[in-house]
């Protein structure tokens, strides 16, 4: 693992441990391939159950529902070691775990909790997230799903846009309005009447994972469907917070990956005699990208620390969200500078990166929007309404 101001030594030794399996994990049986995936536009599914079974799936959730129980920063650097492979593997795991897993153990009922974490733990029930609407991204209080309850049955219709694994999800939480206009989340076997996952193609980003659109017409589910702790917005938005976590760390392991490609690529290459590693420009760049790395590593360890701690709030993780991602899309357009024509081909990992770091810049909150969030949270002033 890159780590310029052995930051590592921070954390305890079995966090270390998890972090060294799961790097072994990847680098021995996915990285060879992702490429390939990736260029095809595809998202093996086979590799899940594996996933599961190296605890990479709700594994900061409690072990009494079959999920591994780790700490924060150990989940930590699981989404760092995914993402360093790539975004899409990242996005998986982070629905799966802060997008679905999250908000059944924290708003599920305890039926629904057994039923459904152990599963989903093990990677044989994939979940998507339903709360992403055409018009209602960073405004989701403008969805226009509904959810009208007929005795004993909720009746959704509505469209969701944008939705992680969405064609390959068993159970989609849809987030949706009651009668009431309140914002209410349900469990939704895709298997249902009138529930259909539309794929969307012709993607240049976050193409080794799967990306849909969900339409709902006159959909039946029952009322034990419904989590019935989460009412609001607030049910949605705590669960963003749990997935921004886990992106800032991917975004480090992205940037460990282009960095890595840059020092190496900068050493081989020569020009006028010279390898270009010993130029001042080239080796500006590195510095900045290792600079950059370590500061968004020692940020996020210390967001995981607080999050241990119970200290942590939302605007915290908009802090680390707009930074690390940022600087982590900045370090994979300087790297494809450095590897000049050899950075717009798959032999490197530089250009995939960068493709999809410009989705991962864009949701779950884009730049702006958390530079808001941050903004009202210092100033008292709102500029999001």
């Amino acid at each position: 693992m890159l780590d310029y101001y052995s930051i590592l030594d921070l954390m305890e030794s079995e966090d270390r441990q998890i972090q060294s399996a799961a790097r072994e994990y990847l680098d021995s049986e996915i990285s060879s391939y992702v490429s390939e995936w990736w260029e095809q536009g595809d998202f093996p599914q086979d590799v899940i159950p594996a996933m599961g079974e190296m605890g990479f799936l709700g594994s900061n959730l409690p072990k009494e529902y079959g999920c591994p129980g780790v700490g924060n920063i150990p989940y930590g650097l699981i989404m760092y070691e995914l993402e360093r492979i790539d975004s899409g593997l990242r996005s998986f795991a982070s629905v799966q775990s802060a997008l679905v897993m999250y908000p059944i153990s924290r708003y599920g009922t305890e039926e629904q909790k057994q039923e459904l974490l152990p599963k989903m733990a093990e990677g044989n029930l994939i979940g998507c997230f339903g709360l992403t609407e055409h018009d209602g991204g960073s405004d989701p209080g403008a969805m226009k799903t509904t959810a009208h309850l007929d005795g004993e049955t909720y009746i959704l219709n509505g469209t969701k846009m944008w939705i992680t694994n969405g064609n390959i999800a068993d159970v989609a939480l849809v987030w949706a309005k009651d009668q009431e206009g309140i914002v209410r989340g349900f469990l939704v076997p895709t298997d249902s009447a009138g529930f259909t996952a539309n794929k969307i193609q012709r993607k240049m980003s976050m193409r080794a994972s799967v990306t849909s659109e969900l339409v709902m017409d006159n959909v039946e589910v029952p009322a034990t469907s419904l989590l019935p702790g989460a009412k609001g917005l607030s049910g949605p938005l705590s669960c963003l917070t749990q997935a921004r976590y886990g992106i800032a760390w991917g975004a480090r392991g992205a940037l460990e990956a282009v960095y890595e490609d840059s020092l190496s690529f900068s050493k081989s290459r020569s020009t006028f005699g010279r390898s270009i590693a010993s130029r001042q420009l080239v080796q500006d760049k590195l510095v900045d990208m290792i600079t950059d790395h370590t500061k968004g590593l020692l940020l996020a360890w210390k967001l995981g620390k607080m999050k241990d701690e119970g200290t942590m709030n939302h605007n915290h993780v908009s802090v680390a969200k707009r930074e690390n991602v940022r600087s982590a899309l900045k370090a994979a357009r300087t790297a494809r500078e450095i590897l000049g024509a050899s950075g717009i081909t798959l032999d490197y990992s530089v250009v995939r990166h960068m493709l999809n770091l410009e989705t991962v810049d864009t949701y779950e909150g884009t730049r702006d929007v958390h530079t808001l969030i941050i903004g009202r949270d210092i100033t008292g002033e709102n500029a999001l309404v």
